[in-house]
């Protein structure tokens, strides 16, 4: 039997009521789908962050992952249940039942219901493709694989039930008449969601208009979701367009993690539902905390999120022509489609030889009056493009701009000087696990100091030796941290010999508990000499800012 001959829909308290009018349910599949993307492998810990992260920026949904499928969700499951999530509901993900199986014998099933999720959501499938040739059954036998899944759920949970229509715009585009049975059966039996999901993501914005007309013409109650991977780069564009066609749930992950090319990033759809469309996704004065979160999200999952990542990137508002950062300096709206500060994160003016004066007064001027002499001005922007024109590059090096403009406007000065540094081990025959031992020797305030240590290789070897040095009188640099070290063979102005470029990042938890990034960077045909440069950089411009206060 068609889902045109199905009985009404079961009236049960469970289901979920629908969203408020103007308002969006977020539905975050970061633990679940997310963690399938490649390089991605969340531990118990890490997913039980991420919920509280979640939480904290307040995703209606966290779906926690697929109880049954591996030891460590149905851990998260136990676990997840002893502790508070206010205002978000946590989610368990599964299948219809197995074929062969009744749902009261069905595994899967089984494991849904044990977990004690608020929701449950179960994935059918639509495209007759995948019901002939996957799961080798007739047409009308998913038909009731879907419905009697779905309503032994809601009978053994008394919780809410969701239903992912898996590839459902492919069975749409094939069998529209069929895809539309699919959800319909779904919908009879008792799912407060019907999910349309993308999960090739290879379809256009029309396409999805189109068939979710379809599903809305056929099941003008159904409360319609959305749910899209970006295999067509079109995974923002399909997902808005699914809202404006009449979705009220959307599907998704932080920063766009997944398989393959990846989920809808939330980041750039609650930012453009919320401050382009009006509809409010998040409780009232959470949307600052967007940026956070996604940084808490890549740095769970141990990667490094794209700079240019809208909204929530960290050049999302970075501004580098001089033309450009004069004017933002009057109005920010000339190049800054919302602000910066709506998202919670900040604008950043870049330097370069490309920079003008407006860009440096922008950065600098009130820390440093002397930047309104043109004469001054000439010199910062003139050493700027000769250190550039020799291989330099502020962008990523901020502190060591800093740096520069002090030199420049009479305000350095050196918490000490180098006498000498030495790097003994280098090919030494032995075991490759050799450490390597560096000296150094310092004059600090009058006083020489000399002191040696050991480390994986002459620049780690470096920095030992240079905090045994300066540790006494400058206790706050326990407080700083390596992060990230980049190497870079640039060539020079006269385009005949290469030269190394060292960037290196570190974290400085500043006196009063604050973390500061700090970017530093070094030039020189000798690697080691470069990164011997960008250290220093660092440690000096951490005084700075521990002085500073």
């Amino acid at each position: 039997m068609t889902s045109h001959q199905s009985p009404s829909r079961p009236s049960r308290s469970s289901r979920l009521p629908p969203p408020v009018p103007g308002r969006l349910e977020i539905y975050d599949t970061t633990l679940r789908d997310g963690s399938q993307g490649e390089g991605v492998n969340l531990s118990l810990d890490d997913k039980l962050a991420l919920t509280e992260a979640l939480t904290w920026l307040g995703v209606g949904f966290i779906e926690g992952g697929w109880p049954g499928s591996n030891p460590k969700d149905e851990a998260y499951f136990e676990r997840v249940r002893t502790t508070a999530h206010p205002g978000t509901l946590i989610s368990a993900f599964g299948s219809t039942r197995h074929a062969r199986n009744a749902p009261a014998d069905d595994p899967n099933l089984k494991k849904l219901v044990a977990s004690g999720a608020d929701t449950i959501c179960i994935f059918g499938k639509t495209w007759d493709l995948h019901v002939r040739d996957a799961l080798r059954v007739s047409l009308e036998e998913n038909l009731e694989m879907i419905r009697s899944s779905v309503a032994f759920l809601l009978a053994e949970t008394q919780r809410p039930v969701l239903y992912d229509a898996e590839h459902f715009f492919d069975g749409w585009r094939a069998n529209p008449g069929y895809a539309l049975d699919t959800v319909a059966a779904a919908w009879q039996a008792g799912a407060s969601r019907l999910v349309l999901c993308d999960t090739n993501g290879g379809s256009l914005p029309e396409g999805i208009r189109a068939a979710v007309a379809a599903v809305r013409a056929r099941l003008p109650d159904a409360i319609l979701g959305i749910h899209v991977h970006n295999d067509s780069g079109c995974a923002v564009a399909n997902t808005l367009t699914a809202v404006t066609a009449g979705c009220v749930h959307v599907q998704g992950t932080i920063n766009g993690i997944g398989e393959r090319c990846g989920n809808v990033d939330l980041t750039t759809v609650i930012a453009n539902a919320e401050l382009k469309l009006g509809l409010r996704c998040l409780p009232e004065g959470r949307l600052q905390r967007l940026t956070e979160t996604s940084r808490v999200v890549w740095e769970r999952v141990n990667l490094v999120g794209p700079s240019n990542q809208p909204y929530v990137g960290r050049a999302a508002f970075a501004h580098k022509g001089g033309v450009h950062v004069s004017a933002v300096s009057r109005n920010s709206a000339t190049y800054e489609h919302v602000t910066p500060e709506s998202l919670g994160n900040e604008r950043r003016i870049l330097i370069s030889e490309l920079s003008g004066r407006s860009n440096v007064q922008a950065k600098l001027a009130d820390r440093y009056p002397a930047l309104q002499d043109p004469q001054v001005m000439k010199r910062v922007l003139d050493e700027v493009m000769a250190q550039e024109n020799a291989g330099c590059s502020f962008e990523a090096a901020e502190a060591s701009f800093e740096l520069l403009v002090q030199r420049q406007v009479g305000a350095w000065n050196p918490t000490f000087n180098l006498l000498h540094y030495r790097i003994h081990g280098l090919g030494t025959p032995g075991d490759a696990k050799d450490l390597v031992e560096a000296a150094v020797k310092l004059d600090v305030g009058g006083e020489t100091r000399l002191r040696a240590a050991e480390g994986h290789g002459p620049v780690d070897a470096l920095a030992h030796a240079l905090g045994e040095c300066l540790l006494p009188s400058q206790p706050w640099l326990a407080h700083l941290r390596l992060v990230d070290y980049k190497v870079r063979v640039v060539n020079s102005a006269d385009g005949t010999a290469a030269k190394v470029r060292v960037l290196i990042e570190h974290r400085f938890h500043q006196p009063g508990g604050s973390e500061t990034v700090i970017g530093t960077v070094g030039v020189s045909e000798n690697i080691i000499e470069a990164s011997w440069v960008a250290l220093v950089e660092a440690i000096e411009y951490a005084t700075v800012l521990a002085k500073r206060g």
